[in-house]
């Protein structure tokens, strides 16, 4: 049975999401809503039964054990889909495991010194501005470089994945056709991208990946070096090597600009919180994991699909129907984390879920925390008088249940 807005218990997830999320919690454990697609969902908010979830085998991420008619996400060509967001073991453990190889603590420890020598590049051009939109002028162009610098994207090719990327996380709903415009876009642009790098292989992510793909040692990087053995259990098909670099751009873009903006606004409305971590930087890499928690980039998991029917805290969930799990709920719940709705960068955040749980934790986990307190710390370093450019309930959000970032962040410095 569809449900119309005035029916829908998650009313104000955009306009108002963790008041809503708390109510939700103190009501029940699951309710049934309207999901990211418009068809009905079941949206898990607490955190224990979230936290288990994440890690249950019964919960498929693959679209193909959705029920005919019940989920129809944005759809993506086969080029582009074939990622680790839509498997399940064995081919989601074959990829990952490629994929893990390439962020080892090595690798992401080597980019510590490009991620600050980025962001020192783009504070010296705000400086002499006196204000800016942090969104536009810092916390968007830094990840995008990391990522790109990783993958190996030529610089003069990166604006337009940023456009495309923005425009499908919220599409602008006076052009239909952006978001269909954009993929046919990225298609191009992988297709290129990978045939240059095939042409020319170079010491980079992607040069790796397509040295597992085609069975060669034409990467020089981690990856590439035999590490795997590169059996048929290691090997990529075009589409899921393709899917993979659009993934792993795609998400190392998204989720940290969302993360560095959120996490600045939280420290320019908790004046004291910012003054404890002037005053010892120390505290950042622990600052960044209350940040999460507090205000994550990804309010829902990944949707799931019960293989069979589940019990999620006294509700049965048939097979097939879409499992939303609340990300955001869970780690403002007062039943794990006292006093959840207070920023309080000194307080225990094990266990927080911003990232995930299980085998399909976020694998950039460890890059996207090192740019966030590369880029907090480079910051509130170069500017002392650093506060926001107007009233807090001025600032836009995106209009979507699934990306929690600003659209802009205006300050002054």
């Amino acid at each position: 049975m569809p449900i119309t807005p005035q029916q829908d218990p998650a009313d104000g997830l955009i306009d108002d999401p963790y008041a809503t999320y708390a109510r939700l919690r103190d009501t029940a454990p699951v309710h049934r809503i309207a999901g990211t697609d418009g068809n009905p969902a079941w949206l898990v908010t607490r955190y224990d039964d979230v936290r288990a979830a994440l890690a249950d085998p019964r919960l498929s991420l693959d679209k193909s054990n959705a029920l005919p008619g019940s989920y129809r996400g944005f759809a993506l060509p086969p080029a582009l889909d074939a990622n680790m967001l839509n498997m399940d073991p064995p081919d989601h453990t074959r990829i990952r495991r490629l994929v893990v190889k390439a962020f080892t603590s090595r690798r992401v420890e080597s980019l510590r010194e490009p991620i600050r020598r980025t962001a020192d590049e783009l504070l010296d051009a705000m400086e002499p501005l006196g204000s800016a939109d942090l969104v536009a002028a810092y916390a968007g162009p830094l990840p995008i470089t990391v990522i790109c610098d990783l993958l190996g994207v030529p610089a003069g090719q990166r604006t337009d994945f940023r456009v495309w990327t923005d425009t499908l996380i919220t599409p602008d709903p006076a052009h239909p056709q952006s978001a269909k415009e954009a993929v046919v876009a990225m298609l191009g642009f992988f297709t290129r991208l990978l045939a240059d790098k095939r042409e020319e292989p170079a010491d980079d992510l992607l040069s790796d990946l397509i040295a597992v793909r085609d069975g060669s040692d034409a990467g020089r990087g981690e990856t590439g070096r035999g590490e795997t053995g590169r059996g048929e259990a290691d090997r990529l098909s075009e589409d899921e090597l393709m899917s993979l670099a659009f993934l792993i751009l795609f998400a190392g873009y998204e989720n940290t600009v969302q993360l560095i903006g959120n996490a600045t606004l939280a420290l320019l409305r908790h004046p004291d919180q910012l003054a404890a971590l002037r005053k010892d930087p120390t505290q950042l890499p622990a600052a960044v994991e209350e940040f999460n928690r507090y205000d994550g980039p990804t309010p829902l998991a990944i949707r799931r699909f019960p293989l069979e029917d589940v019990t999620i805290a006294g509700v049965t969930v048939p097979a097939g129907e879409t499992v939303l799990l609340s990300l955001s709920a869970a780690n403002r719940d007062p039943r794990r984390y006292p006093d959840a709705d207070r920023l309080d960068i000194t307080r225990d955040t094990t266990g927080q879920l911003a990232l995930g749980h299980g085998i399909h934790h976020c694998v950039g986990a460890p890059l996207a925390r090192l740019e966030t307190v590369i880029a907090l710390g480079a910051l509130i370093e170069r500017f002392p008088h650093l506060a926001l450019d107007g009233r807090p309930d001025d600032l836009r959000w995106r209009p979507s249940i699934r990306a929690r970032g600003l659209l802009a962040l205006p300050v002054t410095f």
